[in-house]
C-alpha cells in the first residue's frame, strides 16, 4: 500500500442499530437487523459513505461492513452505560454511538495512529440499503481499465481504476497501483456523475468526478479520513499497465541472502538463520498491522501455509509498526493472527514505519522497504529468488487471480530444485 496513505486518516464508521430498550443487566442482543446508511460527515461538507448490516450470531450481537462483494465482520459490540461501543477488528480504530429519538444513530469515530488521535462525526440510517440513490439515468458506462493519475499538489501517482458498472448505474471496482490496491470500492454512475467509496477501518475514502464522455475525466477529486484531498484525472484504456512489481524493491549490488534475528510475538527469538528454514523455501512477508493491503495479504498466507506447510515452505512475518515498543506492536499485531488464524511466526522488528532508515536498520541487504506489503521468496540455499512489491488484492478480481497464481507456480519451481 502507498505509504501516503498509511499517513492520511482511514477513519471510519460503523454503528449499531436502533436500540431495543435494555437494562444495564440486560445481556441480551441489543440490536436491530438489518441495513444500514452510514454517513462520515467531513469538516469540508464532503461525506464519505458505507453499508453495513446488523445481525445476531450465537446470541452475539455482530455486524458486517458491506463494501462490493465483501462483507467485513466486526464482532465487538457492547454498552457501556448509555454509549454503544464498536471496535473495528483491525487498524486501531473504534466508534461511540447514542440513539436519536427517531431511531437513527449518530457519534463520532475515532482512530489512533500510535502518538496520535483523530474522530470523524457520523451518522447513520436504519433500513436504507441503498449507497447512493441515482438522480437520473447513467449516460455513460464506465466499465473498463482506466489509466489514472492522482494530484495531492506536490507529487503525481499513476494508478489504474478497475470499474465494473450494472445496467441501473451501479458500480464496483478499485484503483490498482505500483504498490498495492485501494481494495473494494461501490458506487454509482448517474447521469454523467461518478460516486464511488469504501470503509474497511484503514480505508475511509471517497471519490467523485464528471464524466466528460465515456473515456475521459478531467474533473474529479478524492477525499480520505478526515481532511486529505487530492484531484485526480482518468482516461479509458485498457492496455495500461503498471510497473513491474518484481523491479521496485531490488537488493544492493553483491547481496543474495538476507540476514535478521528478531523477537516473535510469541516470546521466542527467530532468524531466518535457524534450523527450521535450511532446506525449506522460505516467504519472508514485509506487513504493518496499519496497511489494509497486508490484512489480505495475510489471510491468503495464513491459508497457503495450512495447505502447503508440509511440502517444505515456511513463511516469516516481519512487522513495521506505528510504535517502536514490542507489547504495543504486539497487541495490534494480535487481532491479525486471531482473525486469520495464523500459524507461522510474526515477528516485531522494533522500527516503526515512519523511520526513513526501516531497510537500513532492519534489512540492509535491501536497497529500501518501498510498500506495504514486500514479499521475498527465498530458495532452498537461502538465495533470495524474488522480491514482489505492493499486492492485487480480493478486489482487483482477475489481477488477485493471477496473483495467486504467479506466487504457486514460484513457489513450485523453487521446491523442484535441489537443496
Amino acid at each position: 500500500m502507498r505509504d501516503h496513505i498509511n499517513k492520511i486518516m482511514a477513519a471510519v464508521l460503523l454503528m449499531a442499530g436502533g436500540l431495543m430498550a435494555f437494562t444495564t443487566a440486560d445481556k441480551k442482543p441489543f440490536l436491530k437487523t438489518g441495513t444500514w446508511r452510514a454517513v462520515l460527515q467531513r469538516p469540508d461538507g464532503q461525506q464519505v459513505v458505507f453499508n453495513f448490516t446488523t445481525a445476531v450470531v450465537k446470541n452475539k450481537q455482530v455486524l458486517y461492513v458491506i463494501n462490493g462483494s465483501e462483507r467485513l465482520l466486526v464482532d465487538s459490540v457492547h454498552r457501556e452505560g448509555d454509549s454503544l461501543w464498536i471496535t473495528m477488528p483491525f487498524f486501531a480504530s473504534r466508534f461511540s454511538v447514542r440513539v436519536l429519538p427517531d431511531g437513527n444513530l449518530e457519534g463520532i469515530y475515532s482512530k489512533s495512529y500510535g502518538d496520535r488521535k483523530q474522530e470523524i462525526p457520523f451518522y447513520a440510517l436504519y433500513g436504507n440499503s441503498e449507497r447512493y440513490t441515482p438522480a437520473a439515468k447513467a449516460v455513460y458506462n464506465v466499465t473498463g481499465n482506466w489509466e489514472t493519475s492522482f494530484n495531492n499538489g506536490k507529487r503525481v501517482e499513476k494508478a489504474i481504476g478497475v470499474f465494473q458498472q450494472k445496467s441501473n448505474g451501479k458500480l464496483t471496482g478499485t484503483f490498482r497501483t505500483a504498490t498495492g490496491d485501494y481494495r473494494y470500492l461501490e458506487g454509482i454512475v448517474s447521469g454523467d456523475s461518478l460516486k464511488l467509496s469504501g470503509f474497511d477501518g484503514g480505508h475511509a475514502i471517497s471519490f467523485i468526478a464528471k464524466l466528460d464522455n465515456d473515456s475521459t475525466i478531467t474533473q474529479a477529486g478524492y477525499y480520505s479520513g478526515a481532511i486529505a484531498r487530492e484531484t485526480w484525472t482518468a482516461h479509458k484504456n485498457d492496455h495500461v499497465q503498471l510497473p513491474d512489481s518484481y523491479e521496485q524493491t531490488k537488493l544492493k549490488p553483491g547481496e543474495n541472502r538476507l540476514s535478521f534475528r528478531f523477537p516473535a510475538t510469541n516470546g521466542d527469538t527467530v532468524s531466518i538463520q535457524d534450523e527450521k528454514y535450511k532446506n525449506k523455501v522460505v516467504v519472508v512477508q514485509i506487513l504493518g498491522s496499519w496497511c489494509p493491503n497486508c490484512m489480505d495479504e495475510t489471510a491468503f498466507l495464513s491459508q497457503y501455509y495450512k495447505q502447503h506447510q508440509q511440502e517444505g515452505v515456511e513463511i516469516i512475518g516481519l512487522a513495521y509498526e506505528r510504535s517502536t515498543s514490542f507489547a504495543d506492536s504486539k497487541k495490534a499485531l494480535a487481532p491479525f493472527q486471531k482473525r486469520f488464524a495464523v500459524t507461522y511466526p510474526f515477528l516485531v522488528t522494533g522500527v516503526a514505519v515512519s523511520d526513513t532508515l526501516r531497510a537500513q536498520k532492519t534489512l540492509p541487504q535491501l536497497e529500501s522497504i518501498k510498500a506495504f506489503p514486500t514479499t521475498i521468496f527465498i530458495d532452498k540455499k537461502g538465495n533470495v529468488r524474488k522480491v514482489h512489491t505492493g499486492l492485487d488484492g480480493p478486489a482487483t478480481g482477475k489481477y488477485y487471480d493471477a496473483f495467486k497464481q504467479e506466487f504457486d507456480e514460484t513457489i513450485a519451481t523453487l521446491l523442484k530444485e535441489d537443496k
